[in-house]
C-alpha cells in the first residue's frame, strides 16, 4: 500500500523528506481528500472512535502533552507510517496542539529546532503553535 495524501489537499504539510501529514481541527467536518489510515489525536479527554487506526495523546487545550514519554514514540510511529499511508494529526481547532506536534514532527524529519515553528507556519498554517510554552517545548524537543 502506498496511499499518501495529495500534496494539494488543504491542511497537508509536506515535510523535508517529502512525506505528507494532514493536520486538522476535530470540531470541523472531515475534510475531502480521503480518510486517514492512521491518526494521532491530541485531546484532554478520550476522542470519539474513528474508523481507522489511531492513538490518543492526552493533551489539554493550550498546554503541553501530559505524557511526554508516550508522545515521542507516537510521533515516530506516525512519521514512519507517513512513508506509505495517509496519516493525520488533529486537536480541537487544528492549530495550537496540532501545530506544536507538527513542529516536533518536522524536527524528527530533520528541520533544526530553531526553524521548526517557522517551517510549519509557512507550510501548514500561519496560526500554528499558539502559546509561548508550546514554542519553548519545541526548541527543547528531543
Amino acid at each position: 500500500m502506498n496511499e499518501t495524501w495529495d500534496p494539494e489537499t488543504p491542511g497537508v504539510l509536506r515535510l523535508p523528506s517529502r512525506r505528507l501529514v494532514r493536520g486538522r481541527g476535530l470540531r470541523n467536518p472531515l475534510p475531502t481528500g480521503g480518510i486517514p489510515h492512521f491518526g494521532v489525536y491530541l485531546q484532554g479527554g478520550e476522542p470519539p472512535p474513528v474508523e481507522w487506526e489511531s492513538r490518543w495523546v492526552r493533551w489539554r487545550d493550550f498546554w503541553l502533552p501530559s505524557d511526554r514519554e508516550a508522545f515521542v514514540p507516537t510521533l515516530r510511529e506516525l512519521l514512519k507510517r507517513s512513508e506509505i499511508e495517509r496519516v493525520e494529526i488533529a486537536c480541537s481547532g487544528g492549530f495550537g496542539r496540532t501545530g506544536t506536534a507538527m513542529s516536533c514532527l518536522a524536527v524528527l524529519d530533520g528541520v533544526p529546532v530553531d526553524k521548526a515553528v517557522d517551517y510549519v507556519r509557512e507550510n501548514y498554517s500561519r496560526r500554528a503553535v499558539e502559546m509561548p510554552w508550546q514554542k519553548r517545548f519545541i526548541t527543547r524537543f528531543v
